[in-house]
């Protein structure tokens, strides 16, 4: 039991040293950098302990030179989102807040169903301004409200999802006939759609994740934002709609650092995801 605290801990802290090191180095809204430096500080240290690698992340934020000319610390540059869709990805809201600096989102889900709620993070607090008057601005159909939180609300939303129960197969654990009865009543057609993905995730790295299916480059084509960043999505041909079913076994299920969520889909949906891309 001390172990697995432990390990929680060290995912947590690897989340919040993330974001300090992105804010400090004056951000980066790059989906490859927030996602390659993001893995990299996985299991960095300590978490919620009130250890010095917490204390140690809080001066990185807070160049004490700063604080010292400006008087004060710099306020963390965190907002909350409430009304999200709920099947929308982090890709969502990174499209959501185009143009500003976004270093970090973070989906709030409650015993596995997302909860339409997220945590937003960027490279400066004077984006939180800019932010703020996205308020009630549409995503879809749903207007979105966006406030005010504090830094120790989004540590505290850090801390509850990496210690959402996971089973030993790396599964978010759900209540029975919640996310997963729903899922099994869509049709499948051999094609699924991957959302959650690690933004450095390659195609070998997504055939290994199905290595038992022998898949090929030509069966992954991974989706893209029209600058080329990686927008966290997929989608996997398979040889028939049973495979594609079987592989299902894979949902949530952990990619790197990330758990992965698989959706039946379509041909036709691929390619309109890729045609986005052009």
């Amino acid at each position: 039991m001390q172990g697995t605290t432990h390990s929680l801990r060290q995912r947590g802290q690897a989340r919040v040293v993330a974001c300090v090191n992105l804010l400090g180095s004056g951000g980066g809204a790059d989906g490859y950098e927030v996602g390659a430096k993001r893995q990299r500080l996985i299991d960095a240290g300590p978490y919620f302990g009130g250890g010095p690698a917490l204390s140690q992340a809080s001066l990185a934020y807070g160049s004490p030179n700063i604080a010292q000319v400006l008087g004060q610390p710099r306020p963390f540059p965190v907002v909350r989102l409430r009304g999200l869709p709920f099947n929308c990805s982090e890709s969502d809201v990174f499209e959501f807040f185009a143009g500003l600096d976004v270093v970090d989102v973070l989906l709030v889900r409650k015993q596995g169903r997302f909860s339409g709620e997220a945590f937003v993070v960027f490279g400066a607090p004077m984006q939180v301004d800019f932010a703020l008057q996205r308020n009630r601005q549409n995503m879809g159909r749903r207007y979105i409200e966006v406030f005010r939180c504090k830094k120790h609300d989004y540590y505290q939303a850090v801390a509850a999802d990496v210690a959402e129960p996971k089973d030993d197969g790396g599964h978010i654990s759900t209540p029975p006939g919640k996310v997963s009865s729903e899922k099994d009543h869509l049709e499948h057609t051999g094609v699924l759609k991957l959302r959650g993905l690690p933004f450095s995730a390659s195609k070998r790295d997504i055939i290994d994740f199905f290595r038992e299916y022998g898949l090929t480059d030509e069966n992954v084509h991974i989706v893209s934002h029209a600058d080329g960043r990686a927008t966290g999505e997929a989608f996997v041909e398979f040889a028939s709609p049973s495979e594609s079913k079987a592989a299902m076994s894979k949902d949530k299920m952990t990619l790197g650092s990330r758990y992965v969520e698989l959706f039946p889909s379509s041909r036709e949906e691929a390619t309109r995801a890729a045609s986005k891309t052009r």
